[in-house]
Order: C-alpha cells, then sequence, then structure tokens
C-alpha cells in the first residue's frame, strides 16, 4: 500500500518576505528574484534574418546559498502573435556575499555552460569559463551576458561567439516584473 504524499515542505519563492528565508549570500542578487516578462529583439550573422521573441524569467530560491534560474522564448512576428517556442534554459546562480559569482546554464538544444561574473548593485556581468557540447549540438564557443534591474524593468543582454563568429550581441530584451 502506498503511503500518503505531504506537500513539499521546502517551497521555492520568487518574492522577497515569503516563503523561505532569504540566504545571506543571496542578499547582492536579491533584486533579480521574482518573475519577468517581455519583449526582446534577436540576430546573428548565421541566420537568415533578425527576429523579435517575447520571454519569461524567474528567479526563485528555498533558502539555501543559490538561486534557481529558468527562461523560456518564443519567437513572435510583427504583430506580437506568437511563431513557434524558440530558446529555453535552466540553471543555478551561487553568488558570495562579495557578489562573486558562478553560473550554470543547461539548454535542450545540447549546450552547458559555466559562467563567472560579479554582482555590482542591480546588475550582474558574466562570461562563459566552459562550453560543453553533445555531440549534435551547434559550436558555441562562449557567451557574455548582463541582466540590470532598472526602473521595474529586467534588461538582459547576451552576446555570443558560435559557428565560426566572433564574440557579439546576439539579444536585447526588456521584461516587466509579473506579480507572483
Amino acid at each position: 500500500m502506498l503511503e500518503s504524499v505531504q506537500e513539499n515542505p521546502y517551497p521555492e519563492s520568487c518574492v522577497l518576505g515569503e516563503g523561505p528565508d532569504l540566504h545571506p549570500w543571496l542578499k547582492p542578487v536579491a533584486p533579480f528574484l521574482g518573475r519577468w516578462r517581455g519583449r526582446g529583439r534577436g540576430g546573428y550573422p548565421t541566420l537568415a534574418e533578425d527576429f523579435q521573441y517575447e520571454q519569461e524569467i524567474a528567479f526563485s530560491h528555498d533558502g539555501r546559498p543559490f538561486l534557481r534560474y529558468e527562461a523560456r522564448a518564443w519567437l513572435i512576428d510583427g504583430a506580437g502573435t506568437a511563431v513557434r517556442p524558440s530558446g529555453r534554459e535552466v540553471g543555478w546562480w551561487r553568488v558570495t556575499p562579495e557578489g562573486y559569482a558562478e553560473v550554470l546554464m543547461a539548454h535542450p538544444t545540447g549546450i552547458v555552460e559555466t559562467y563567472v561574473g560579479q554582482v555590482s548593485g542591480p546588475q550582474m556581468e558574466m562570461e562563459t569559463k566552459d562550453v560543453a557540447r553533445t555531440p549534435l549540438a551547434k559550436e558555441v564557443a562562449g557567451s557574455r551576458r548582463r541582466y540590470t534591474v532598472e526602473g521595474g524593468e529586467l534588461i538582459v543582454v547576451q552576446e555570443l561567439e558560435a559557428m565560426g563568429q566572433p564574440m557579439q550581441q546576439h539579444l536585447v530584451a526588456r521584461l516587466r516584473a509579473q506579480s507572483a
């Protein structure tokens, strides 16, 4: 006979003051906590044309010294209508009280990245330390990212070095905080 399953005793929270206490080491990244949604634009020399997309990003914690990160995007047309799913990634942000950061990101396209960076006020800048790929994944050599919280928005800028191209801007998005 199966035992009854209890409610999760360790819930995650995207909101300060709700759920578990924020670990003191996460104070530098507290401005990122929450759910964000908005639009962006992207392009790269290996693509036929530039594109527009909508994106959702969530940062949560369970009281331990790391943030859980999840992002998903979908392409949109000029009228803002969803066209098809696009990028998706999950990961973990580990931060020291001084703002030094180590980030792990995994993509369903067969790419796993480690980043190192620094949090300074409401901004996190990071760049890849390592990139691992499955045999069928596209060639990605590196990336730089900047996440900035400003005026109720999360601004995300990503540069990419891939497919034989030098490091250059790939994505820019402006996301607004969503209610929990």
